[in-house]
């Protein structure tokens, strides 16, 4: 806190320069001018509520010898003032992050909401599967062949939308298929594409919980139900294959 005291009085001094014409012949001059800015500057950054007069004031006084107007031998006065003020930031800082923190938990408590309201009557409608975990689909077109299983590698065409339509990834717009292992995606991709067949092209309605759950996700805000629209291109049951991150699923590998 010394040093702080120290700073804002080289501070006024600097500010009581720049009122007068400066006489700089020298090296030293020059650097004392320039350093007397800076700490000004830094000064005003911090105590910009300062009273430049008696700065200035407390300074002469002090390189002069004159009599102090204040007794603070120990700084305290300077020290409490400081020590309130930089409490007074953090406070305000922890309210503006407790909003925010507020807000978002709301916000997550909304979606998912949303999402089970949408989930709810979804399933009422014609052709709408729900499995055990919760997970909604439709099947569009039938494949052929095995179903993959929870370790497989397979070649997915899919589209991820919002339940508002808001699109937030697509194989389809970037016309390369993903190529990825069961076991490295959302949880309801995990278990919807085991229900399908090569070929076979399904819409997949999912829950929050077995999809981001209360993270967000890039476009995806936390506890939101996702939509797929997903076409099985190829599986195979193998685990060798090269990956890389995708806004999908945690991982999208490589085609």
């Amino acid at each position: 806190m010394r040093k702080q005291v120290y700073l804002i009085l080289l501070g006024s001094l600097a500010l009581h320069a720049q009122a007068q014409d400066a006489q700089i012949k020298s090296r030293i001059d020059s650097v004392s001018y320039l350093a007397g800015q800076n700490i000004a500057q830094s000064v005003l950054k911090d105590f910009p509520e300062a009273n430049v007069n008696l700065l200035v004031q407390g300074l002469s006084d002090a390189l002069l010898q004159r009599p102090s107007v204040l007794q603070d031998p120990d700084n305290k006065c300077v020290m409490t003032y400081f020590q309130e003020k930089m409490g007074a930031i953090q406070q305000a800082e922890q309210a503006v992050d407790q909003a925010a923190l507020a807000q978002e938990i709301e916000a997550a408590r909304i979606n998912r909401e949303k999402g089970e309201a949408f989930l709810l009557e979804n399933a009422k409608k014609n052709g709408i599967k729900v499995t055990a975990s919760g997970l909604q689909y439709e099947v569009i077109k039938k494949g052929r062949g095995e179903h993959p299983t929870a370790s497989s590698t397979v070649k997915v065409h899919y589209t991820g939308t919002t339940i508002n339509g808001e699109i937030f990834d697509s194989s389809v717009e970037r016309g390369q298929p993903a190529t990825f292992g069961l076991n490295q995606v959302i949880p309801g991709w995990t278990e919807g594409l085991q229900l399908m067949k090569e070929g076979g092209k399904t819409t997949f309605y999912i829950p929050s919980n077995l999809a981001y759950g209360n993270r967000a996700q890039g476009k995806i805000a936390a506890n939101s139900t996702l939509i797929f629209d997903g076409l099985l291109m190829r599986s195979r049951r193998c685990c060798s294959h090269s990956l890389r991150l995708s806004p999908l699923a945690g991982l999208n590998p490589a085609p």
